[in-house]
């Protein structure tokens, strides 16, 4: 298991206000909305969720340089666990033709509202109970989704990960090294149940088994 850095590309593209996000709108009433996974999540309003969560091509370097690590190859198969509207599925199929490739997503509106090509693998679920057969996906992904789930549903995801991969599996999670980035995580989520310090993510990854490789998003 290793610490892999695929998503800062895209994490540090975003500008962030972090004491304009408190102050601006009021967060309790932001996470409510946000929580529903809904349009407004999706593509409503900034202060309850993405404020246009559109394609836009950013995520095929992360595509490429995920295919490239581990070797993915035309015929492999590829599980999203909290795929969204699918973007980055979709550029799995465009930086290695020939995947299969699947998805699953707590949001209906995600799903609904995905990107066509890869709309017919994805299906609404949660990733404490993944309705896939044992072992039958080459790689498995989740990418800032895991720290959405409570504790309790946090262990049964990445048992639930561990259970259908029978290869490679990545995560990554929002997280903190000192108090200004714990500080700034607190007041710019609005989904996240699970705040970890790298070394408490360390310590869950080893108590349900996950033998994957792992990431972290901070909010610097």
């Amino acid at each position: 298991m290793a610490f892999l850095d695929f998503i800062s590309v895209v994490h540090k593209r975003t500008k962030r206000d972090y004491v304009g996000r408190v102050n601006e709108y009021p967060k309790a009433e932001a996470a409510k909305v946000a929580k529903q996974f809904g349009y407004d999540y999706w593509d409503g309003d900034r202060n309850v969720g993405y404020g246009g969560y559109r394609y836009d091509g950013r995520w095929l370097a992360v595509a490429e340089a995920i295919a490239q690590h581990y070797g993915i190859k035309s015929g492999d198969r590829i599980l999203d666990v909290g795929c969204g509207k699918g973007f980055l599925l979709y550029e799995f199929t465009r930086a290695v033709p020939g995947v299969e490739v699947a998805g699953i997503d707590i949001s209906a509106y995600a799903i609904e509202n995905s990107k066509e090509e890869v709309r017919p693998f994805l299906r609404v679920g949660h990733a404490k109970e993944l309705p896939y057969e044992s072992k039958s996906f080459d790689l498995v992904i989740s990418v800032n989704t895991l720290h959405n789930l409570k504790i309790f549903d946090l262990f049964e995801a990445f048992r639930e990960i561990e259970r259908v991969g029978r290869g490679d599996k990545f995560t990554c999670v929002e997280s903190y090294r000192n108090e200004e980035e714990k500080v700034n995580l607190l007041y710019w989520q609005l989904t996240c149940e699970s705040f970890f310090s790298p070394e408490e993510w360390d310590w869950i990854f080893e108590q349900t088994g996950y033998t994957g490789d792992h990431g972290f998003i901070y909010f610097e």
